[in-house]
């Protein structure tokens, strides 16, 4: 099969969607392999790299579309990178379409197949292709929370950890899956006093057996989250609904109380956020401001370390890709379920059941979409 990988042109976002190590393997399998020059270079994975692996380096980005059965990226297609879109192209990447219905109509009106790496799903539940970019944001979120905390940055001026003496940053983290737990990992290291609410009992079980008290549980429930936001120092919201909108939990009318200075970092920025009045920020312009809190809401969080995120991301994928350039897009999805319920588009609809209710569309039916 021939597989492409492009530059990635959203803002700052550096990282590539496949490594030398990848390609090395897609190759040694019998496939081409075609990357962009450049592609690697903000993860630090030079073109000489990839060159050695067994890739064919090409400097058009139109030509590196062009020669794909399989196009391997990293972030959802840009306006600017429709005009490649055409029907007999599988598209396996980042897709995020509950929250961007103009990417979701130009992929359905150009036939499209477009395989999401967020909505494939294992039968216990599990997000495998999303785990990785999740641990990895989860872990930045402390980190650019506390950045911003700072007065600086237009934050309260409150060290995460406080000195002997003073209080420590009050962190309320929305969400106890991957992102949420890592997040506590992090802020919990750098001495904040950490609660994380989630509405699953047994996973708060889970969290409170692994943290063995470094980290508060919370049921969440709309009164004690009240309280718990408007207190905080820092809310990290990282609730996860696969393949639909997010919820929006925390109200403007409850940022309208917080402290001035007080920092909201919204993880699930990509899925419309779990704050009311969150909306997609860059690494360039990371912040604004509600009511005197800051909000920090980058959709790219993880391509801010682009090294980390391109090899995490590469050892999560490269079994699928391995698949679907193996067996062909539908017999790969009819062998493997999981991997089937990444399917967002194909035949000119929308398949996924989570992105058509967002868009208030009727799915094809997955069966129809493999026929």
């Amino acid at each position: 099969m021939r597989i492409s990988v492009p530059t990635e042109i959203k803002d700052n976002e550096y990282r590539v969607a496949l490594t030398p190590a990848g390609v090395h393997d897609l190759v040694a399998s019998g496939h081409q392999v075609f990357v962009q020059r450049g592609a690697g270079a903000g993860s630090s994975m030079a073109d000489a790299e990839y060159e050695a692996a067994g890739a064919t380096l090409l400097g058009d980005a139109a030509d590196v579309w062009a020669r794909a059965e399989l196009l391997l990226k990293v972030k959802e297609p840009i306006a600017a990178e429709y005009g490649y879109f055409r029907d007999d192209l599988v598209i396996f990447t980042y897709l995020h379409l509950a929250a961007d219905r103009a990417l979701t109509d130009r992929l359905t009106a150009d036939g499209v197949t477009a395989i999401a790496y967020e909505t494939v799903q294992l039968p216990e539940g599990g997000l495998p292709l999303l785990a990785p970019m999740s641990e990895v944001a989860g872990r930045l979120a402390p980190t650019v929370g506390a950045a911003t905390l700072l007065r600086s940055a237009g934050g309260l001026g409150l060290l995460m950890s406080g000195v002997p003496g003073t209080r420590p940053a009050t962190v309320t983290i929305i969400g106890g899956g991957v992102a949420g737990a890592n997040s506590a990992v992090i802020a919990a290291g750098l001495g904040a006093d950490v609660t994380i609410f989630d509405t699953n009992i047994a996973r708060l079980r889970f969290l409170d057996d692994h943290f063995q008290g470094r980290v508060k549980t919370a049921a969440s429930n709309p009164l004690d989250l009240d309280r718990a936001v408007v207190g905080s120092d820092l809310v990290v919201g990282s609730v996860l609904i696969p393949g639909a909108k997010a919820p929006k939990l925390v109200t403007n009318e409850m940022v309208s109380r917080m402290r001035p200075g007080s920092v909201l970092v919204d993880i699930a920025v990509d899925q419309g956020g779990c704050f009311e009045d969150t909306r997609p920020t860059t690494h360039t312009d990371p912040t604004f401001t509600v009511h005197g809190s800051v909000f920090y809401c980058v959709a790219n969080m993880p391509g801010a370390v682009p090294n980390t995120s391109t090899s995490a991301l590469t050892n999560a994928t490269l079994p699928y890709v391995r698949r679907i350039a193996g067996l062909g897009w539908r017999d790969a999805l009819r062998a493997d379920p999981a991997l089937a319920l990444g399917l967002n588009t194909a035949r000119g609809r929308v398949v996924n059941p989570g992105v058509a209710a967002a868009h208030g569309l009727e799915p094809l039916p997955l069966a129809d979409a493999l026929a």
